[in-house]
């Protein structure tokens, strides 16, 4: 006998949302636990630098700018027609409030050797970045004038395109101006669990 019972279509569930913590995670995402498993993800390191502006670009009396320094991690080749790149920088950092104004910057990819100006830089509650310059061999980019390390495996110099909010972070996207192999030497400095390492 022939089955009479029309087919009975499958039933979909539309997806659901996660929800979300107040702070905006999904639930059971705590800080740490987002923070332990990004440390697991083994990252070059840089100094990104620039040099602030004077306070009056116009009276030659006036105070000149300063060099300002931040080691990060978040830093990434984006494209390469036109050349791009994007550091991630904490929302309101003094790097941040710098490159909302000053448009050229730079970039000093460190070598395993250089995890004292990794660790210099990095360092909260800081003296000022004039005294932390003092002591690093470094030469002024021509394009831009930022500090580019002495000895950094790799140096660009960068000119901001687009800046990007993301939570916490400000995402800037730089056209690489200049981009030099100063040094062949040494391997890279890593950054990997909270540490600096270096390959081997």
């Amino acid at each position: 006998m022939p089955n009479t019972h029309a087919a009975v279509p499958p039933v979909t569930v539309p997806a659901q949302p996660s929800a979300a913590s107040p702070l905006g995670h999904a639930v059971g995402v705590t800080h740490d636990e987002f923070r332990a498993a990004m440390s697991r993800l083994a990252a070059g390191v840089v100094l990104v630098t620039a040099r602030e502006p004077a306070l009056d670009p116009d009276d030659p009396q006036a105070p000149a700018g300063e060099d300002v320094g931040m080691t990060a991690t978040a830093f990434m080749s984006v494209s390469l027609d036109p050349p791009l790149v994007m550091v991630s920088l904490r929302e309101g950092a003094r790097m941040d409030d710098l490159l909302a104004e000053q448009p050229q910057w730079a970039v000093s990819v460190l070598s395993e050797s250089q995890r004292h100006i990794a660790g210099r830089f990095a360092m909260k509650g800081r003296i000022s970045d004039r005294l932390l310059f003092e002591d690093i061999p470094y030469v002024r980019g021509e394009t831009t004038g930022a500090p580019l390390v002495g000895g950094a495996l790799a140096t660009l110099e960068c000119r901001t395109e687009q800046r990007v909010p993301a939570g916490d972070h400000t995402l800037v996207i730089g056209r690489v101006l200049t981009a030099q192999v100063p040094s062949a030497d040494g391997g890279p400095l890593l950054y990997f669990k909270g540490r600096y390492r270096h390959l081997g």
